[in-house]
């Protein structure tokens, strides 16, 4: 029961992005897994742990897939990574999401010399953010759903 609480918890974080999602909905597995060390359970933790990856991997490559398919350089993403971390200092809390989409805007507009431009480019990018968390967010149902019927079973 308190597991599963953890993994819901986890799904929060996967759109919320204070909490380490889909880490929380593995760690919890892993107790599971330890608790009563079955053969069975341990590759229910890799199954998941092979999902929690490929949803990571893939939602981090979105945004710069998206970025670089409106011509922007891998540099657009790195401002926006310093205007991430400008922001969380500036502004507790809530300053990474403001911080990220504004070094972009920035840097793009800057060479790009267009604003119109620049906030064509930070919103594809902005979209790659949330296919990512969409990616993880239908990854952890998925990872959850594994857990549950695996729990169930055993």
């Amino acid at each position: 029961m308190v597991l599963g609480l953890i993994m819901l918890v986890g799904l929060v974080g996967v759109v919320v992005p204070v909490l380490p999602g889909l880490l929380l909905i593995l760690g919890a597995a892993v107790a599971w897994a330890a608790a009563d060390p079955a053969a069975g359970r341990w590759v229910v933790v890799g199954v998941l742990g092979s999902i929690g990856i490929a949803a990571t991997v893939a939602a981090t490559m979105m945004p710069a897939m998206r970025a670089a398919a409106r011509g922007a350089p891998r540099s657009a993403l790195l401002a926006g990574a310093a205007g991430m971390v400008v922001g969380f200092v500036a502004i507790p809390v809530v300053g990474a999401l403001v911080g990220f989409p504004a070094g972009i805007y920035v840097a793009e507009t800057l060479r790009l010399r267009d604003g119109r431009a620049a906030r064509a480019t930070t919103l594809a990018t902005l979209r790659g953010v949330g296919a990512g968390i969409l990616i993880q967010l239908v990854a952890g149902v998925a990872m959850i759903g594994v857990w549950l019927v695996a729990a169930i079973v055993a």
